[in-house]
């Protein structure tokens, strides 16, 4: 879909592979099981005690001796005499979607959890030169390392495209779905693989001749829209790949913002490191700002590239979004914890977050600079909006933004 400005929508789609099941094995893991579920044939199911259990997760080896989502649990054992059956625990999965969220907040404030196991996010105005497909690799890549699931990542220009994308091959996929892609990868589907398209309709689709995805998109619309009213109008549509629909925000205030780049060599050098802190303190608090939020807390993240991790953080003496205060902080941070490492990735994150600033008094001329702080990081932000993230940068962050363009390309 294009915005008004010409330019195309980035979205992501990012869903979780078997959530339920995988989550249950992290869980169990985490408490001292050694065997990891994800590995045998099992699924998540109800209570069969009480006559309505049904799957609803499965490992691979369950999937490949035929086990479904939705079918009863004594259909299921027919299928697998072997099969083992664990209960769901919507707490725990709730606290992994949770970490979830917080992963992908690092690379947009618009993020759309439309259950708990999958999200849309609006990368539009947060590429910051960098590809969508690269991000969606990250993504995928640091979930896996990070929280220790896996997800699929469906890349397109709309919500429904990325949708659609983020159901093809599993697990752990990233698959495009663009406008010229659309006849190849979706309209060979059968149309009941058409997202929002219910069980009930795809009989009645079939008596018209409909099978695929693309007889759908071919058959002639104005008849569609006579026997199936809006909702023919909308399947239409989307067999079509038109989507308008926007990536509604979370309204919750965020509990952080933070952002972490993986280095294209290992750094050596707080000077080197210091200019990639500067880039990351800029993306940081121009999204506090856009947010309205002000932190009281700092926190530098360092990999080493014997992937050790370490962190240090610092509560500050008053909240702030200014680049500048909040860039010194992290650099002190950063003295006080690198020990001449070999470093590959580096993350800068604020915390403790309040839409109140809370200014530090001082008897000296403090007060003057904050505020001329305030207005130049205001009039930068414009520019930034106006006309794009990278549009204005300080000098000395110019060339680490190049650098992480060019490791994407």
């Amino acid at each position: 879909m294009l915005l008004g400005d010409g330019m195309e929508r980035q979205i992501l789609h990012v869903d979780v592979n078997n959530a339920f099941l995988s989550w249950t094995a992290l869980d169990m893991l985490k408490n001292g099981e050694s065997l990891d579920i994800r590995t045998i044939p099992a699924v998540i199911g109800g209570d069969e005690k009480l006559r309505h259990g049904i799957v609803l997760a499965k490992s691979m080896s369950a999937k490949s001796a035929g086990i479904v989502t939705g079918e009863p649990l004594y259909q299921a054992r027919k299928k697998c005499p072997t099969l083992r059956v664990f209960s769901s625990n919507f707490k725990v999965y709730r606290e992994y979607s949770n970490q979830l969220y917080e992963l992908l907040c690092e690379y947009t404030d618009k993020i759309e959890r439309f259950s708990i196991d999958e999200c849309f996010m609006d990368m539009t105005e947060f590429l910051r030169g960098r590809k969508l497909i690269d991000i969606a690799y990250e993504i995928g890549r640091r979930v896996r390392e990070e929280l220790g699931f896996t997800v699929n990542v469906g890349v397109a220009h709309n919500k429904l495209l990325a949708k659609m994308a983020s159901d093809f091959s599993k697990p752990d996929k990233v698959h495009t779905l663009f406008r010229e892609e659309i006849p190849e990868k979706m309209w060979k589907l059968p149309v009941g693989d058409l997202f929002m398209l219910g069980k009930k309709t795809v009989p009645k689709l079939q008596l018209l001749g409909i099978k695929t995805i693309g007889d759908l998109a071919r058959y002639d619309y104005r008849w569609i829209c006579y026997r199936f009213g809006k909702f023919g109008k909308m399947i239409w549509e989307y067999a079509n790949g038109i989507d308008t629909s926007e990536v509604v925000s979370e309204k919750e205030a965020p509990k952080g913002i933070g952002n972490s780049v993986t280095l294209p060599r290992d750094y050596e050098s707080l000077e080197e490191l210091n200019s990639v802190l500067l880039a990351l303190s800029e993306q940081v608090s121009f999204r506090l700002r856009k947010q309205k939020m002000f932190a009281e807390t700092v926190n530098v993240q360092l990999r080493t590239s014997d992937f050790r991790d370490f962190s240090h953080q610092k509560k500050l003496n008053h909240a702030t979004c200014s680049t500048s205060e909040i860039y010194q902080v992290a650099k002190g941070i950063l003295e006080e914890m690198y020990r001449q490492q070999k470093i590959r990735l580096i993350g800068l994150r604020v915390d403790h977050l309040t839409d109140k600033p809370i200014q530090q008094v001082s008897l000296f001329d403090e007060k003057t600079v904050n505020e001329k702080q305030e207005k130049l990081d205001k009039a930068v932000d414009a520019l930034k909006q106006k006309f794009g993230y990278e549009s204005v940068m300080r000098a000395s962050g110019m060339e680490t933004s190049r650098m992480m363009k060019r490791k994407d390309e």
